[in-house]
């Protein structure tokens, strides 16, 4: 099996090397949980004037762009912040990949009112490649990680699949 690495995928990898192997091999349990459901109400909810979820290539789901080319990622809480802006700097990547250039991106959290502007680095790209390689290797394992107990598993939509 080997399918394109989404920017969910880099996301989950940030958050638990168990989760993006879960959701990699289709084992998906986000559709009932509530942060979840709290956060596709915040996506819906906010920035409504913007042209939303541009699909690329089926890998890429950026949630908008808004001119001067800026990727804009919304994230309900700043409590996994490291994850998404290592999601947008994976699109940006991605999109250099295909020559796209002089963009860059933001994350925002329209709960808190703010927002962070996003660069791709040289060091990240390295970083980002060796992430992939990584990354690969996990979802390609036949059982997932071992369980890395965490203060975040308890809001976690794969919870269950875990402790239970």
């Amino acid at each position: 099996m080997d399918k394109p690495i989404s920017g969910t995928m880099i996301y989950y990898y940030m958050v638990c090397k168990r989760k993006v192997w879960y959701f990699y091999n289709q084992i998906q349990m986000e559709a009932d949980n509530e942060n979840v459901q709290i956060g596709k109400i915040i996506d819906e909810n906010t920035y409504e004037r913007e042209d939303k979820h541009i699909n690329i290539d089926d890998v890429i789901n950026i949630d908008y762009i808004r001119s001067k080319g800026t990727l804009h990622e919304v994230k309900k809480s700043k409590k996994i912040e490291e994850a998404g802006i290592m999601q947008i700097k994976y699109y940006l990547y991605y999109l250099k990949q295909k020559g796209v250039e002089n963009i860059n991106g933001k994350v925002d959290y329209p709960l808190l009112k703010q927002s962070i502007n996003i660069e791709l680095t040289d060091e990240d790209e390295s970083n980002i490649e060796n992430m992939l390689v990584d990354l690969k290797e996990i979802v390609n394992k036949p059982l997932p990680p071992l369980l890395e107990k965490k203060q975040i598993c308890k809001k976690c939509a794969y919870f269950e699949l875990c402790y239970i």
